[in-house]
């Protein structure tokens, strides 16, 4: 028992193992094998590395944006004469990254607290119990209005006649309209800070340039009606019934070469308002037109750790080739027995058992040459598939 216990100490520290291989000369198999090794090295250099860039960590940066609207709007409605500048045409006040131009309105002269009836079309009436109080968003005084068969209100009146849209817009003159956007964003994980400012976007440059995809395309001076038109909408349409506008300030930066290189890219995207979107119902547009600008960003840098993963990933994979290749080798090829006795070594327990009660060492009863791999028959040909001389003489344990 102690001898026994020796003997496993001293294997476990003293003994090394190593896998046992077979190398197979089979056109077939070897093919297979290549090709799926030569697509997982395509995957790893082509998608990990070059597309994803497998070796680089990434960071997402934390930014604020301002922004500023210059223009003056002029109206003259039946001989009243009206100049629009941007605290009565922007909601909210100025410097949020989401707000409201108000390109069109509707005019309802002469309002005042009172009752009067509902607009035709809307709540109508025929007899008193069908204007209760609180059945609808407008206070009710419970009284159906005869003359025009609609429930009478308690509201600023006369109601507003919403039906009616100014076609053209009232503000048409909004499509010159500038907006100013000024942008910061900090990259925490590579200490890093840029502005939309970026160099040579100096007051000068800023005060002569307006934004133009190819000819100005780091200028932060931006044209409502340039917007619109990047956008795919059509800005008489958006400005007449309403819609939405998203301004994306695009921070795509590779910090494996200088920092100036990282420069914002604007895009334009219509959210609603476009006479062919496929929403149809349009619910709640309203006079005016919203601008959300919308701030995305992702910066890349060497990095070792994740470069060692991916390699790593990568060698793993490539074990997909030779698993496929032992399927192909057991399971589907005509000499799959020839194969497997190639491949797994078999024990024989009843003679290892007989070794044991005779106290014999199986080194001692059944001397065994490593180099000795095969029976040679006197048939045996020179064919790699060949199942002659496949015949392995084995013992239940062999110390070489």
């Amino acid at each position: 028992m102690k001898n026994q216990i020796t003997n496993a100490i001293s294997d476990f520290f003293f003994e090394y193992e190593t896998p046992r291989q077979v190398l197979v000369r089979n056109r077939r198999v070897g093919v297979v094998c290549r090709i799926i090794q030569l697509g997982v090295l395509a995957y790893i250099i082509g998608w990990v590395f070059i597309y994803e860039k497998g070796y680089q960590s990434t960071d997402i940066a934390v930014g604020s944006v301002f922004t500023k609207m210059k223009g003056v709007g002029y109206t003259s409605i039946n001989g009243s004469e009206r100049v629009w500048d941007v605290a009565d045409y922007v909601f909210p006040s100025q410097g949020d990254a989401s707000f409201v131009v108000m390109t069109n309105y509707i005019i309802t002269e002469g309002q005042k607290m009172g009752k009067c009836p509902e607009l035709h079309g809307k709540h109508n009436c025929s007899s008193n119990a069908d204007c209760e109080g609180g059945s609808f968003k407008r206070q009710m005084t419970g009284e159906c209005v005869k003359e025009t068969k609609t429930c009478q209100v308690l509201a600023w009146c006369p109601v507003e006649d919403d039906l009616v849209i100014p076609d053209p817009p009232m503000l048409m003159s909004a499509e010159n309209y500038t907006l100013f956007i000024k942008n910061s964003v900090t990259f925490p994980l590579f200490g890093v800070s840029r502005s939309n400012l970026v160099e040579g976007i100096d007051a000068g440059y800023i005060s002569k340039c307006l934004y133009h995809p190819e000819n100005a395309p780091l200028c932060p001076i931006f044209r409502l009606g340039d917007i619109v038109k990047l956008s795919g909408f059509n800005f008489e349409t958006i400005a007449t019934v309403g819609g939405a506008i998203g301004i994306v300030v695009d921070w795509t930066c590779n910090f494996d070469v200088a920092v100036t290189h990282c420069k914002p890219k604007y895009t334009f995207h219509g959210l609603y308002g476009n006479p062919d979107e496929t929403d149809r119902a349009r619910a709640s547009v309203g006079y005016n037109f919203r601008f959300d600008i919308i701030v995305q960003s992702l910066a890349r840098k060497f990095d070792i750790i994740p470069t060692l993963t991916a390699i790593g990933s990568g060698v793993g994979i490539f074990g997909v080739a030779t698993v496929v290749c032992d399927l192909v080798l057991l399971y589907l090829l005509p000499k799959r027995e020839f194969y497997k006795n190639m491949k797994f070594k078999y024990t024989d327990t009843h003679a290892q058992q007989d070794s044991e009660w005779l106290g014999l060492e199986t080194s001692d009863c059944c001397p065994f040459d490593a180099n000795a791999r095969q029976v040679q028959g006197t048939g045996q040909t020179d064919e790699p598939d060949s199942e002659a001389g496949s015949t392995e003489t084995e013992v239940s344990k062999v110390r070489y």
